[in-house]
């Protein structure tokens, strides 16, 4: 199988170690602020040491509150803070890349998409000199959008190898107004990471891949061939071993 990880946040890192370990997973690890705060860095970088094997690793950065695109420069200030620390983090664990919420909801900024693009340039341009210069790539993951043109434009505006998209299936699924050919026809150059999970279009309910309504044949048909980071973003056990089975098939 190619590359896949599993995503895990931090917090219960500890309390999954033991299953984690016997399947020797490569890993997502999700870092909340709350974590970011309660543990030091000298801690977190010793992560690799209690696992007791060397895991290909990628980072979900903190989003809860956070606004890179924000007109509010106290507020870009401290999601830039944030993130710029997520990058140390990522350097000490030595991972591929690190995922960030893109931030853009259309109707908080009043369909002026512009607006919201220009604010992310200046969070991005400090962020993506950073991340090249350590050998990270960004991944910035579609959540509200329902077509893809905010992520193109962001996408062309950086254009750099070092800053793509993470593509979630979960969050199309729920709230795309376009069919899935037309995300991946625009966007598909730009795919660095997946996030993999289903729901039925009522909610983001992360079910294992197959579970829900989401068009996995069409998606994997589509990036053949392509380097591509797979991360199953699964809730529990039983659910991350069921998408690893049904993974299989497509890849």
């Amino acid at each position: 199988m190619q590359d896949f990880h599993i995503h895990i946040p931090y917090d219960v890192l500890e309390e999954h170690l033991s299953f984690i370990k016997k399947h020797k997973f490569n890993l997502e690890i999700y870092f909340s602020s709350k974590s970011l705060d309660s543990s030091n860095k000298k801690n977190i970088c010793k992560m690799r040491k209690r696992l007791g094997y060397y895991p290909s690793l990628s980072i979900h950065a903190p989003f809860m509150d956070l606004s890179p695109g924000a007109v509010d420069p106290k507020v870009r200030e401290i999601t830039v803070e944030r993130f710029d620390y997520i990058l140390d983090i990522a350097e000490c664990l030595d991972v591929k890349t690190v995922v960030f919420h893109s931030g853009y909801e259309k109707w908080k900024y009043g369909l002026n998409m512009n607006l919201w693009l220009e604010n992310s340039l200046l969070t991005w341009d400090k962020l993506s000199t950073k991340a090249a210069g350590i050998g990270v790539k960004i991944a910035i993951e579609n959540i509200f959008e329902d077509e893809p043109s905010s992520l193109m434009a962001l996408m062309k505006k950086m254009s750099s190898s070092h800053f793509g998209l993470c593509f979630d299936t979960g969050h199309l699924n729920l709230f795309s107004k376009m069919p899935l050919d037309e995300w991946i026809r625009a966007l598909k150059p730009y795919i660095l990471e997946f996030h993999l999970h289903d729901n039925n279009k009522t909610a983001d309910q992360h079910l294992p891949i197959g579970d829900g309504t989401f068009d996995f044949k069409t998606l994997f048909e589509s990036i053949k061939g392509q380097d591509i980071i797979y991360t199953l973003e699964a809730h529990t056990a039983e659910h991350v071993m069921k998408s690893i089975e049904r993974l299989k098939q497509y890849l």
